[in-house]
C-alpha cells in the first residue's frame, strides 16, 4: 500500500471518528468477522438510530492515527479483525448496545473499550461497562444523592448561625459519603453540566429532570 494511500485512509479515522477535531470519543474495540453480512448492516442500521458507528480499521494505521490522542490505549486491542465503535451518549451505552446484539449475534466479539482513560479488557470487562450508568443517568444519580434524604441540609443552610463555610463543608462531607468512589472524579462537573443545560436559572427545564419528583422548587415548568 503506497505512503499516498495510507495518508488518505488516516484521514478518513481522523475525519469519521473525531470529525477533524483534536477531541476523540471513547470507542469500543470489536470484530464483526464472523457475523452474517445481512446481520451487519442490520446493526450498523439499528445502532445509527441512536447515532453509534461502526468503522473498520487496519489495525497498523489506526495505532498511528490514535498516537497521542485518548484512543492511545485501545493499541494493544488492535488484533486481528477490528472496527471501532462510537458515538451515542457515551461509551457505556455503544457497550450497553453491542452486548445487547449478541443475543441474535453470537458471532459480535468484544475485544474491549475506554471510558475516561480506564480500559475494559475482554468480553467480561465490557459486559461490567455496559452495566454502568450512562452520563445523563449518572447525572441523576448523583443529583439524587445530594437532594434525597439528606435534605435536612435545608435546615443548616436556614439555621440560626449558619456560615458559608459551614454550608460548603456539611455539602462537601454529604457528597464524599453519597457518591460511589468511581464517580467522585466527575461528579462536580456533572452537578454543573445539570445546572447548565437542565435546572436553568431562566427557564429551568423540569420535565426533562430526573429527579423532578424529588425538587422542592414550587415554580416547576412543565412541558
Amino acid at each position: 500500500m503506497s505512503k499516498v494511500i495510507k495518508g488518505l485512509i488516516m484521514r478518513d479515522y481522523q475525519s469519521r471518528i473525531s470529525k477533524g477535531t483534536s477531541q476523540w470519543p471513547d470507542a469500543m474495540v470489536i470484530s464483526i468477522r464472523g457475523v452474517k453480512a445481512v446481520d451487519t448492516t442490520r446493526l450498523r442500521h439499528n445502532l445509527a438510530k441512536k447515532n453509534i458507528r461502526i468503522t473498520v480499521v487496519q489495525n497498523a494505521l489506526a495505532r498511528k492515527v490514535f498516537e497521542g490522542t485518548s484512543l492511545a490505549c485501545l493499541s494493544d486491542l488492535l488484533t486481528g479483525s477490528s472496527a471501532l465503535a462510537y458515538g451515542g451518549e457515551s461509551v457505556v451505552e455503544v457497550a450497553r448496545e453491542i452486548v445487547g446484539a449478541m443475543a441474535k449475534m453470537p458471532a459480535l466479539e468484544l475485544k474491549g473499550a475506554v471510558l475516561d482513560g480506564i480500559v475494559f479488557k475482554g468480553k467480561k470487562a465490557v459486559e461490567e461497562l455496559s452495566k454502568y450508568p450512562t452520563k445523563d443517568e449518572a447525572i441523576g444519580q448523583v443529583v439524587t444523592l445530594v437532594v434525597s434524604p439528606g435534605r435536612n441540609l435545608l435546615g443548616q443552610v436556614k439555621g440560626p448561625g449558619s456560615k458559608v463555610a459551614g454550608i460548603i463543608k456539611a455539602i462537601e462531607e454529604k457528597l464524599e459519603k453519597a457518591v460511589p468512589a468511581r464517580w467522585r472524579l466527575h461528579a462536580h462537573h456533572w452537578l454543573i453540566l445539570h445546572g447548565r443545560y437542565v435546572c436553568q436559572a431562566r427557564k429551568p427545564r423540569c420535565p426533562d429532570c430526573t429527579v423532578r419528583d424529588l425538587c422542592a422548587f414550587k415554580g416547576k415548568t412543565v412541558a
